[in-house]
Order: C-alpha cells, then structure tokens, then sequence
C-alpha cells in the first residue's frame, strides 16, 4: 500500500505515477485503482490538480444549479454496491436550505449540498478521445456524483464553466477527514415498539418515514425488523434479479433509486435488458444503466408504506453495514395510486424465515 500519510510533493508524485501504472498495466477505473493504493478516489484525482484536472471553488449549490448549461450528459451515481447512469439534461433545478432537487424528464436527483466537500472539473485523455467530467466528493473523498459529457453535449459551456468557477488554489492535493463515525443506534429493548407500530400505521406519505426513523431512533434494518410483518417481510437476496426480470416480462415500469450520503438518483420507466456478469447484475437500457454487486446484499426486504395514495411498496437492498443499496419502486407519480401490475409482482416475492418476532 502507498504511504501517503504526508502529501508532500515527493509523495504527491509517487501517487500520480503508482495511479498511472496501476490504471494502464491492469485496466483498472479510477475507484479501483486508489483503492488498491490505500487512498480515496477523491485524494487520487485531486494529485492531479494543475494537470487535467481543476479544481472548483465550492460554492456548491451556486454551481450545481448553472450544470442545465451543458446540456444531454450523463449523470452518475454510486455507493459500494451500486451504480446507476443516467442520460439526459438536468432541469428544474431548486433547493431548500441545504436540500437540492432535480426534476428533469430524465434525470430525477435528491442533492444533499450539506456532505459535499470538493468538486473537480476532469479532462481525461481515453481510448475514445478526452472525456469531459465534473466530479463531486465527500469529506471522506468518496464520490457523490459526476456529470460526464457526451459528443452532443455543450463543450463550450462546460470550458466556459470551469473557467466560471475555477478555485484560486489550484495545488495539488486533498485532505480528507476521519471515517464517518457509525450513528449511535439504540438496542431494541429501548424502543417503543407498539408506538413505533403506531406511527408506522399513521403514515400518509412516504417521506414520513425517515422523520419516524428519527423519532424513534431505529436504524433503518432495524426498523424493518421490528416493523409488523404486514408492512416489512424479509425476502432472499436473489429477489431483486427475480423482480428485475418478471418486470421486463410483463412490461412494468419501474423506479430505481440509488444513492449515498450526498445524493439521490432515480430512474423511472421500462426495463428489458437483464444481464449478469460474475457478481455483477446489469440493467442495460438506452439512456439508463444499473450495475449491482449482488454479491453485496447482505439483506433484502419487501417494505409496505400508507399514504394518502394507499400502500406503497418496495424492494429494498442493504449491505452488511446496513446501508442502503437500492429500492425499487412501481413507477407512480405523487397523487396517483400504485400500479396493481407492479404490486402483483411484489406479491409473487416469497419471504423467508424470521427469526425476529415482530
């Protein structure tokens, strides 16, 4: 593993040059290739500040918000386990505090401004001619998103953009901050539980349910696992492959949602190209694309929510650390009910044995 402890420029030069080797001898993408040198995708681009890549004053939101000027590109987002693609243009653009929205035809956001912490503007020579990127890390120098552009994007924007918001210091280098500390969860015998049963059953909207959360101070698979099994069922892991394909077949649209602490990204509409590759599960559709370790869902969970609307369900994926990979969502517009389609599919899930009582 490379010392990088001080990045000095002695140091700074042994990262762009081990990133370098590692990129080119293995083939390895930019994620893969920090990892295996011990550093953060974010602390590894940064070495390369003053070179193709510059770094962006962070006024966040400010410059967020001017992103509609580039034009189609494509929006990506990811955590350990999953990345979702997205093509389109970015519209409708708000924010609320530090709370952002993306309300395009095609590229549906959640931006949570308050866990950014740096963002670059990439030039990268490829075997396809230099892809143009702009890239966004949290403290940690974990991606939150990227913007990359495409042939027909507006080149001249994006050169005009960086140069908008090109940051003073343009040194080389990144600090990052400690691990993000884990929440502090109580143990079961703290919680309220035919309160919480209660308040679960009071839901009118979805969004509720990360204020009730809160309330109740649960962690998210420990509220499913204490929720009544009428509104949470454990299911196999395999599940979201099964659902993927029974949805293509009988032609229901979806909604995926994939995230981390920064950002929320959804698709909604058809799928109907499933394939796997090794551990990978892929969704390979025109202007979208999803790939899941599967490997990597430690627990999965058909999860029932009340609204206004009725019952909402979903397919929900986490990982060992009980973080949310993915959920998938029958594709449905606020105000209207659930597809019957898409609950039926939801229905033909088998749950597997709890050990839990609810």
């Amino acid at each position: 593993m490379l010392n990088t402890a001080r990045f000095d420029a002695t140091s700074l030069q042994q990262l762009r040059h081990a990133f370098v080797t590692l990129k080119t001898e293995q083939k390895l993408r930019n994620r893969e290739a920090a990892h295996a040198l011990g550093v953060s995708e974010g602390e590894a681009l940064a070495a390369f500040t003053g070179e193709h890549v510059v770094r962006l004053t962070p006024r966040f939101i400010e410059l967020f918000e001017e992103v509609p000027l580039l034009g189609t590109v494509m929006a990506l987002t990811r955590n350990e386990a999953a990345v979702h693609e997205k093509d389109g243009q970015y519209e409708k653009m708000s924010h609320d505090g530090s709370v952002g929205l993306v309300l395009g035809g095609a590229i549906d956001l959640r931006v949570f401004y308050q866990h950014w912490a740096s963002g670059f503007a990439v030039r990268e020579a490829t075997a396809n001619g230099e892809q143009k990127s702009l890239q966004f890390f949290d403290a940690q120098g974990h991606a939150v998103h990227k913007v990359f552009l495409r042939e027909h994007s507006n080149h001249a924007a994006f050169d005009a953009f960086v140069e908008r918001w090109k940051a003073a210091d343009q040194a080389p280098g990144l600090t990052v901050g400690e691990p993000a500390p884990a929440p502090i969860v109580k143990d079961d015998s703290e919680i309220d539980v035919p309160a919480f049963h209660g308040a679960w059953d009071a839901m009118s909207d979805t969004h509720q349910f990360f204020g009730m959360l809160r309330k109740f101070g649960l962690a998210r698979t420990q509220a499913l696992r204490l929720a009544e099994r009428r509104y949470a069922q454990p299911v196999s892991t395999e599940a979201l492959q099964n659902l993927l394909v029974r949805a293509s077949e009988v032609a229901v649209p979806i909604m995926v949602f994939v995230g981390n602490r920064g950002m929320i990204q959804i698709h909604s509409g058809p799928v109907k190209t499933i394939r796997t590759m090794g551990p990978w599960l892929n969704v390979l559709e025109p202007g979208f694309n999803l790939h899941l370790r599967t490997d990597l869902i430690a627990s999965a969970w058909t999860v029932r929510k009340p609204t206004s609307d009725g019952i909402v369900t979903s397919l929900e994926l986490f990982d060992a650390q009980g973080e949310n990979i993915a959920m998938l969502f029958g594709a449905r517009k606020p105000g209207s009910p659930e597809l019957e389609g898409w609950r039926e599919l939801i229905e033909e899930i088998e749950p597997v044995r709890d050990e839990v009582p609810a």
